[in-house]
């Protein structure tokens, strides 16, 4: 059973880690040791400001900065040390303090300064963030390793949390295991918070599956869930930390609601199917008779206790890295029990389990500067203490008497020669490799080309109408004139939402009082249903204002787009590309079904799947009876080349290019098609922003 257990935990590990990989939002500093130093010259600024506190290294120099929290018996910050009442070791060496000076932080703001800015945007919350008279905080619940009943006692705790010990300017989010990190987010609302604190629920030792990812394992047996509920709430946890490390440099902090974590379950709770409780363990009826171990069970237990802290390492070591201080929480306050008594087990293996739990809660804590609170029931005085230890404390920097980059951890140690103060201070820090130290001095990445950036913007910024979406494209005319070709299609439905009421378009395009076309834009067979449709008018080079009204089946008006379009003269003595058109196609008989059609209408979607093929349209023009040079590449977001795409030259009658792009090869994401035509007229470029679901 052990060695099952061993096996579907493993199994499942790619989709925990999956689960919890941070998203793209985080901020472009790395989540390891990346070398950082202050400019030249720069001093330490006035007390009460928070420079960057994460261990920072240049080639050839190794500034570590280490925040030092010193309290008396009381628990109280002692505020009165000075620089020569610290010693600091690292490897066991002394090291020469070359910085020091005390941090203090309220979060309440200055006279004349305003109120704090309301979190309303990703840019409000990194821009708050980074400010060093902000506190920051992360709540975890951890529904896995709490029970209901402990859940709901916590409660108040946490709502007084909120109510009274956060100040105005501090930041603070609540996070769950199953949660992904992109879904959180630091508020300075309340309301948000104690709403998040009232849905908590317990669900410890409750196997009943409630989404998708549970129902994949809800018939291994509940050891195995148990192993598996480790692996995503760690996983959560050390994802959440990298999340708050990516946000600044300062001293941050995660408060863990959690009972602690065991890999291993008694006989009477490991029934052998998790979501059927007592099916198959008679055990459950009274304690298991106190019997010799098996060297089998003995090996489980030792192989599985070793894996759990190779997961909790995990944490600790991402936290040192990212200046995160885990302050763990046990919501049963003094605990007398791991176990209820209707559960049947015995007292000594009910007082193991307890400890083995608890000690995995002061591990995170204590290895990370943090605190237990635990055996305790005036939790609210617990978690006063954190917002202390996150208002005041010592900033010791020192260069390191160690220079090699070996990639090792090297232990330090903070100690003052006052009597009757007790310091924490995180244990040590990573140092970097040689590869890290090439890394940090090779040149920044070019800037991403302007062109690259709205290109992609196009498709971040959908027309406010939520009923169609819609293509404007533009190709050589008659007399002069641009050839415009607009499409629209039916917006994707939304969940729940029922189909949506627009069944027609009509636009009016018009220069002053010049009008190029106005009417509905209808499909081929003459009507407008709510399907596809297109139409196609000449009108002349320069500004043109597109006036587009969604209609209803009755006819009302559903929502009205002004644009203000130029139009390019492509009859201009000069190399030149129309719009590319795109076109998709589900499989290879559809795919030479359009090839063959002369004038299919294009989509107006950007968003495909791999599974699709694309086809890609366009004309290339250049003066006289030249024939321009054309070629075509796919670029990532960064605007750097990818791939080479085949040009497939007109064939008569046509005029236009082809591009054949299949999407299977392609990774989840979003690319472009980069199209340039050359020739004695110049050079044109296009961009063709696509984004690729898996």
């Amino acid at each position: 059973m052990h060695r099952i257990a061993r096996i579907a935990g493993l199994a499942l590990i790619g989709v925990v880690v999956a689960l919890h990989a941070p998203s793209g939002r985080l901020s472009a500093r790395p989540q390891d040791d990346t070398p950082r130093q202050p400019p030249s010259g720069q001093q330490a600024g006035a007390q009460g400001q928070q420079p960057p506190q994460v261990p920072t290294f240049r080639a050839g120099v190794n500034v570590v900065r280490v925040d030092v929290i010193a309290s008396g018996r009381d628990g109280r910050m002692v505020p009165d040390l000075i620089e020569a009442d610290f010693e600091v070791t690292e490897d066991g060496k002394p090291q020469r303090i070359e910085t020091f000076r005390l941090i203090t932080v309220d979060g309440v703001p200055k006279p004349g300064d305003g109120a704090p800015r309301p979190i309303r945007t990703e840019q409000d919350e990194e821009s708050e963030a980074a400010r060093d008279d902000v506190r920051l905080y992360a709540i975890f619940l951890d529904d896995y390793h709490v029970r209901r009943s402990s859940a709901m006692a916590v409660k108040p705790a946490l709502a007084a949390f909120v109510q009274k010990q956060l100040a105005p300017a501090d930041l603070c989010g609540v996070m769950s295991p199953v949660m992904p990190v992109r879904a959180f987010v630091l508020t300075r609302s309340q309301d948000a918070l104690l709403t998040a604190i009232r849905r908590f629920e317990g669900r410890k030792y409750d196997y009943q599956p409630r989404h998708e990812f549970e129902e994949q394992y809800a018939m291994y047996p509940a050891a195995v869930v148990e192993r598996i509920r480790n692996q995503v709430t760690l996983s959560a946890l050390r994802s959440l930390v990298m999340r708050m490390g990516s946000l600044r440099e300062g001293r941050k902090a995660v408060i863990l609601v959690s009972e602690g974590f065991s890999n291993t379950l008694p006989a009477q709770l490991n029934d052998p199917v998790s979501v059927m409780p007592g099916m198959g363990t008679p055990a459950r009826r009274g304690p298991v008779p106190v019997a010799a171990p098996e060297p089998l069970d003995d090996r489980a237990a030792f192989f599985a206790s070793l894996d759990l802290q190779s997961d909790l390492r995990q944490v600790y070591d991402a936290a040192n890295r990212n200046n995160t201080a885990i302050y763990t929480l046990d919501p049963r306050g003094l605990a007398t029990g791991e176990f209820d008594i209707s559960e049947g087990v015995g007292a000594q293996t009910d007082r193991q389990y307890l400890q083995a739990t608890l000690d995995t809660l002061r591990t995170l804590s204590g290895e990370t500067a943090g605190r237990a609170i635990i055996n305790r029931n005036d939790l609210e005085a617990g978690l006063r203490q954190v917002v202390q230890d996150s208002s005041a404390y010592y900033l010791i920097g020192y260069s390191s008497t160690n220079t090699a980059a070996d990639g090792k951890f090297h232990e330090i140690k903070v100690r003052t020669k006052r009597s009757g103060v007790q310091i924490r201070a995180r244990r040590g820090y990573w140092a970097l490799t040689k590869e890290d130290v090439a890394r940090s001095a090779a040149p920044p990445p070019p800037p991403v080309p302007g062109a690259v950036t709205k290109a992609l913007g196009s498709m971040a910024e959908p027309w406010r109408g939520r009923y169609v979406r819609s293509w404007l494209g533009t190709a050589r005319g008659e007399q002069g004139k641009t050839r415009v070709t607009f499409v629209w299609e039916p917006a994707p439905a939304v969940p729940g939402a029922g189909p949506s009421p627009a069944v027609g378009v009509v636009i009016q395009a018009s220069a002053g009082s010049r009008s190029f076309y106005q009417g509905a834009v209808k499909n081929a067979d003459g009507s407008a249903p709510n399907a596809p449709a297109t139409v196609s008018f000449d009108a002349d080079p320069g500004p043109m204002q597109l006036r587009i009204s969604v209609v209803s089946e009755a006819g009302a008006t559903l929502d009205v787009d002004v644009r203000d379009v130029r139009l390019p003269d492509l009859t201009a003595p000069q190399v030149a590309l129309s719009t590319p058109a795109v076109f998709r196609t589900g499989n290879a008989r559809e795919f030479q079904v359009l090839v063959a059609h002369p004038s299919p209408v294009p989509t107006a979607s950007r968003e495909f799947r791999r599974t699709e093929r694309l086809l890609v349209r366009f004309d290339a023009y250049a003066p006289g009876t030249e024939v321009p040079f054309v070629t075509a590449r796919v670029l990532n977001r960064a605007g750097t080349g990818m791939a080479d795409l085949g040009v497939r030259a007109p064939q008569a009658p046509s005029t236009f290019y082809e591009l054949d792009v299949p999407l299977a090869g392609f990774a989840a994401g979003e690319y472009l098609i980069e199209v340039k035509a050359k020739g004695a007229g110049g050079e044109a470029a296009a961009l063709l922003p696509l984004k690729i679901t898996s």
